[in-house]
């Protein structure tokens, strides 16, 4: 039942998100996406390839993470911003990093690195009482590096493969690992529960959520539809699997 309740929360979360970022015009409609055949002789030979059998849907999702984007997610952003000074922004983004500690030690410990676990248990101590429940970040300045982690990449490390290349709606560039994994570090904060959603009133919830998510926006400098490059599709599909492997590398 927490499951269910947390994903009604994100869905929620995301039509208040639509209600807030409503305004009376619609943005253009991007230009459509050449393939990447049209540009590159067949013959070529390219060095790293992303299975992607699902490019004609992934295409489709792109197109509506960009009008979700273009239409909900920066209005509310830049509303957001507006509304709040900058310190609190920071002490904001802060929190919620510190959150995410809970997630990030799990898989350390999934991965059995004990030095990472170290570190990563540290900072969530260190930050949650010096640092007064995470909003400021007296860890980082004491020698203690952010360890980020996913279940993504503690499947990765146990080498399970990416599988087929996704891109989720609003969430973006995936696979069907990193979905799942989406999932698991979903189930890992709902069953820790650190804030007690379960048996606290249902705005609470709806509000961390709501928050959460612009806060996220807020930090990923991406845009779509930026770079003038009729390869971004390809591009992204590309910088995004790259990192992954990276991380999992680490």
């Amino acid at each position: 039942m927490k499951i269910d309740r947390r994903f009604g929360l994100t869905i929620i979360a995301a039509v208040v998100l639509l209600c807030a970022g409503c305004g009376p015009l619609v943005p253009p409609a991007p230009e459509p996406m050449r393939q990447v055949s049209q540009f590159v002789s067949p013959e070529k030979e390219y060095t790293i390839k992303v299975f992607d059998p699902l490019e004609r849907v992934n295409r489709l999702v792109y197109q509506f993470n960009y009008y979700f984007d273009v239409y909900v997610f920066l209005p509310t952003v830049d509303g957001y911003r507006r509304v709040m000074p900058d310190y609190a922004e920071d002490r904001i983004s802060n929190f919620f990093d510190n959150v995410l500690e809970i997630n990030n030690l799990a898989n350390c410990i999934l991965q059995l690195k004990p030095k990472a676990i170290g570190i990563t248990a540290a900072r969530l101590v260190v930050n949650s009482t010096v640092g007064v429940l995470g909003l400021w970040d007296p860890a980082s300045g004491w020698g203690l590096p952010r360890q980020e982690e996913d279940l993504g990449q503690t499947l990765g490390y146990f080498g399970i493969g990416n599988g087929p290349y996704l891109v989720l709606p609003v969430l973006g560039p995936s696979n069907l690992r990193d979905a799942l994994g989406k999932g698991g570090d979903l189930w890992i904060f709902n069953e820790v529960d650190p804030f007690n959603f379960e048996n606290n009133p249902f705005w609470i919830s709806l509000t961390y959520n709501t928050l959460n998510a612009i806060d996220t926006r807020k930090r990923t400098p991406f845009r779509y539809y930026s770079t003038g490059s009729p390869f971004e599709y390809e591009w992204i599909r590309l910088l995004y699997t790259e990192k992954r492997f990276l991380q999992i590398m680490q």
